[in-house]
C-alpha cells in the first residue's frame, strides 16, 4: 500500500527528538511500531526498512537515537569515521537517558489509541529490548541486537537481560550465525536469560553476518533479509491486534 513520510519532533523533557514517521496513506486503525536504527541513525537504508514495514499496515516512528549529542538530521556514514563517531555518541548517553527517550516515543505512539510494538537493528535492537519493558508494548522484533549478553549499550552498563522478567509482551529475536558482535556463546547467554525469565519469544537464526538486513555494503543478504522481514510482518500482525 502507499505510505506517507514526514518528520515530527517528539518532546523529551525540554528537548525535541527528531523522528521519521511513515504510515499507510489510507484511513485505518494502524498499529504503531517504534523502530530503533543502528549507530548510523536515520540512513536511507534504515528509512527504506521502515517504509517497507509501513506498507504492510503499520504506523512506524523512527527516532534519532543520538538527538542528545548530535544536531537534528545528523546521519553518519557507513565508514570507519562514521562508526567511530556513532560509538562515541552511544558512550556519551546513559541508560537512563535512553530509557527516557524510549518512554517519550511510546507515549507518542500510544496517544493514537492503537496497539504499540517495537523493533530495532543492532544497537537499536538493544533499545527495542528495553522498550519491551513498557507494558504498553505488546510485541518486539529485534534484529541482531548487540550488547544484551554483556550489558554494553552506552555510558554505563545496561541491565536489559537481567530485567527480561519485566517483559509482558512477546519477543522475536533474529540473529545471523556469523555475527561477531553476538557470537554463539553470546546468543546462548541471551536465550538462557530469556528462558530463565519465562519470556515468551520466537528465535530465528540465519546463515548470515551481522547487519545482514542493511541493504548497502558487503554483508547484505537479500534472501535472509526477505525471510526475516516476512517473519517480522507475520509476528507483528499476530501480536499487535
Amino acid at each position: 500500500m502507499v505510505v506517507t513520510r514526514e518528520y515530527v519532533d517528539i518532546p523529551v523533557g525540554e528537548r525535541s527528538m527528531r523522528t521519521f514517521v511513515t504510515a499507510p496513506k489510507a484511513e485505518g486503525a494502524w498499529p504503531g511500531v517504534v523502530f530503533y536504527t543502528d549507530i548510523f541513525q536515520l540512513t536511507e537504508s534504515s528509512l527504506r526498512w521502515a517504509v517497507r514495514l509501513a506498507g504492510y499496515g503499520f504506523h512506524v516512528a523512527v527516532p534519532e537515537i543520538y538527538h542528545r549529542v548530535e544536531p537534528p538530521d545528523t546521519v553518519l556514514g557507513f565508514d570507519d569515521a562514521g562508526k567511530a563517531r556513532g560509538q562515541a555518541d552511544a558512550e556519551s548517553i546513559t541508560t537512563a537517558e535512553f530509557d527516557e527517550d524510549i518512554a517519550a516515543a511510546i507515549d507518542h505512539l500510544s496517544a493514537r489509541g492503537e496497539p504499540v510494538g517495537a523493533s530495532g537493528h543492532c544497537t537499536g535492537g538493544h533499545l527495542g529490548f528495553r522498550a519491551a519493558f513498557d507494558a504498553r508494548v505488546t510485541g518486539t522484533a529485534l534484529w541482531y541486537p548487540t550488547g544484551l549478553h554483556d550489558g554494553k549499550l552506552g555510558k554505563d552498563t545496561s541491565d536489559a537481560l537481567q530485567r527480561a522478567g519485566e517483559i509482558q509482551g512477546e519477543l522475536m529475536v533474529i540473529f545471523g550465525t556469523r555475527d561477531p558482535h553476538t557470537p554463539q556463546r553470546g546468543r546462548d547467554a541471551v536465550s538462557f536469560g530469556l528462558n530463565a525469565a519465562g519470556t515468551k519469544y520466537e528465535w530465528h537464526e540465519y546463515d548470515a553476518e551481522h547487519a545482514f538486513g542493511r541493504d548497502v555494503g558487503p554483508r547484505f543478504d537479500p534472501e535472509a533479509t526477505d525471510r526475516a522481514f516476512a517473519e517480522t510482518v507475520s509476528f507483528f500482525r499476530r501480536v499487535l491486534r
